[in-house]
């Protein structure tokens, strides 16, 4: 299957320095050097469509902005992009969810995908007014996803579950195409309903004997369920001509983290309930030492920032074989960002996915076949 490539709107600000978040965090002083405008999350889109990524990922949180608003505006800004967004479905019900969803596939001419978060940090849920506990949390995710696929099937939907309950629902028009579902988590309970919902499984990017192990955890849950599951992997990336200046540029941003800064992200991760955000913090283990943790794929942004910790950094070569080897273990989709946001895709874009479409791994999307010269690279947002 040929490789598909998304980028990441930073809802959170953007800067030239890592900007925190997530999981619990605060976003740092960081993210407001590029404050996240609909005009500036419109260049990088544009730029993102115009370099061949497929979609962009839109985060979730008290951190940042809300995920379905900005999308809808950003999309009106752009022809060929799609959305990853990132939603709790705790916070809505899922009949006005499967509408909204679909509302969406008309508005965009079909742009829209769903990345499901069932959220991690309980302190968070409980400001939104959700009380239950994690476990809990994914039982209602699995409840959530059965009736929304069942609405976007045209069904009318009763159900009453343990945590959710509907009575008569139906759309009154289907969306077109349905939207695919995106799913990660790293429990048990996840594994479930990743292997009973989702179309494609996140991981973040963890070593790829690491990920070999969870694509053949969750691949093996699917076939129990007749299913068949993509997989994709969420990473940050640092691309440059030279390893020598990809490396580099890895030591700066490692530079503009000062110790107490990391010391206070490092103690709220601690706390968090994610399993996922555990095997991120196992990575590098709080200190600066040790942080190329295989060939290639540095753990320094899991120093100060939430949720995925990990970059591939070096030549664009050294990148795309990066990939491939990720790709051989099973990963079709990368969600991928770097800082600051439009400068990096540039140098992904214009640096790495030539060579992948050397190696016959990927190939333009087809509207791109005509599409106007991308946007002037590294402007930054006035």
């Amino acid at each position: 299957m040929p490789l598909t490539f998304h980028w990441f709107l930073p809802t959170n600000g953007d800067s030239r320095h890592v900007v925190g978040g997530g999981h619990g965090t605060p976003v740092n002083e960081a993210g407001g050097d590029r404050p996240p405008t609909i005009a500036y999350l419109s260049q990088i889109a544009r730029a993102a469509e115009n370099l061949g990524f497929e979609g962009a990922l839109t985060p979730t949180g008290a951190w940042c902005e809300d995920a379905w608003l900005t999308t809808a505006m950003v999309s009106q800004q752009t022809e060929r992009l799609k959305f990853l967004v990132a939603f709790r479905p705790g916070f809505v019900s899922p009949t006005l969810a499967a509408q909204m969803a679909s509302t969406f596939q008309r508005r965009t001419g079909g742009r829209l995908l769903l990345n499901v978060v069932t959220g991690g940090e309980s302190t968070e849920q409980r400001a939104y007014g959700d009380f239950l506990d994690k476990d809990a949390r994914y039982a209602r995710t699995g409840e959530f996803l059965d009736i929304v696929r069942r609405l976007w099937d045209g069904e009318s939907v009763d159900h009453r579950g343990s945590h959710l309950t509907v009575e008569g629902a139906r759309l009154t028009q289907l969306p077109d195409p349905v939207p695919q579902v995106y799913f990660g988590g790293s429990s048990p309970v996840a594994g479930e309903i990743a292997a009973r919902h989702s179309d494609v499984y996140l991981t973040w990017g963890e070593p790829p004997a690491q990920v070999a192990e969870k694509i053949a955890w969750v691949r093996g849950l699917a076939e129990k369920e007749n299913r068949t599951v993509r997989f994709g992997i969420r990473l940050h990336v640092i691309a440059r001509d030279t390893s020598e200046q990809a490396w580099a540029e890895a030591v700066r941003l490692l530079s503009g983290f000062d110790q107490e800064t990391v010391r206070s992200v490092q103690a709220g991760l601690a706390r968090s309930e994610s399993e996922g955000q555990r095997r991120m913090l196992a990575l590098h283990g709080g200190g600066r030492d040790g942080l190329e943790i295989h060939p290639n794929l540095w753990a320094g942004i899991g120093l100060v920032r939430g949720g995925a910790g990990t970059a591939l950094v070096g030549s664009h070569q050294e990148i795309a074989e990066r990939i491939e080897e990720y790709h051989r273990l099973g990963i079709d989709e990368f969600i991928l960002s770097g800082y600051p946001h439009l400068e990096e895709a540039y140098w992904f874009g214009e640096g790495v996915l030539p060579l992948l479409a050397a190696r016959g791994l990927w190939s333009r999307p087809g509207a791109l076949a005509t599409a106007t010269p991308a946007q002037v690279p590294f402007a930054a947002a006035s």
